[in-house]
């Protein structure tokens, strides 16, 4: 039991050190990951004992990757002028939106970044969408509430877009719902492309949308 002593102090120092919770692309994500991480559950790591909280931590903590790597990709539409904003706070509930990016134009796009096992293919049939034989429609479920309340929020239309990193899209692109799903390195293509349209909008949203949504903080 002595011998164990210094594990669980390491475990304990380094919870306390990630509590800290800093905002950008997959803050929010990282920090659940950080949570679910107790020194209980890093012990466990540290002994090769696999836990429901430890494999939870991982998909937090893969979630926070796939965030942190879109919004390197959002980067060049920023230094352009884009409005590009991560990990934002709905105006009502407990959801966020992973990215929400607004073109020199105007129009409005709602990103959920996801990262899929690259083993199974992504298809849809029968207007289900499909990972392998595996129907994950329902997983489509918060960008879709969360476009709704942007544009409820905003005033104007919104697109939704999954940015799919790993699983690969049949046909490179996939629709369900009025729900986008492209390859991650289609992305910046696929947002100047629809990003040149002419916006139904009478002023740019950037400012309201920054104003509005701000960094989430899960509590």
């Amino acid at each position: 039991m002595t011998s164990l002593l210094p594990l669980v102090a390491v475990a304990g120092t380094a919870w306390l050190y990630w509590r800290h919770r800093p905002s950008g692309a997959g803050a929010s994500a990282a920090a659940q990951a950080r949570r679910l991480r107790s020194p209980l559950v890093r012990l466990a790591d540290l002994l090769g004992i696999q836990t429901a909280r430890g494999r939870q931590a991982s998909q937090w903590a893969a979630g926070a990757a796939g965030e942190k790597a879109t919004a390197a990709r959002l980067a060049p539409l920023a230094r352009q002028g884009w409005t590009v904003l991560h990990d934002r706070a709905l105006l009502t509930g407990k959801a966020n939106v992973d990215h929400l990016v607004i073109s020199l134009s105007g129009v409005v796009f709602v990103i959920d970044s996801k990262l899929w096992s690259a083993r199974y293919r992504l298809r849809v049939t029968g207007g289900r969408l499909l990972h392998g034989s595996h129907d994950v429609t329902e997983r489509l479920r918060g960008i879709r509430h969360e476009s709704r309340c942007v544009a409820q929020a905003l005033g104007c239309p919104v697109i939704p877009i999954v940015s799919m990193q790993g699983a690969p899209v049949d046909g490179g692109e996939l629709v369900v719902d009025g729900i986008r799903i492209i390859p991650a390195d289609r992305l910046l293509p696929v947002l100047r492309t629809l990003g040149r349209r002419k916006a139904a909008v009478k002023q740019h949203p950037g400012e309201a949308a920054a104003r509005l949504f701000i960094p989430y903080r899960r509590k």
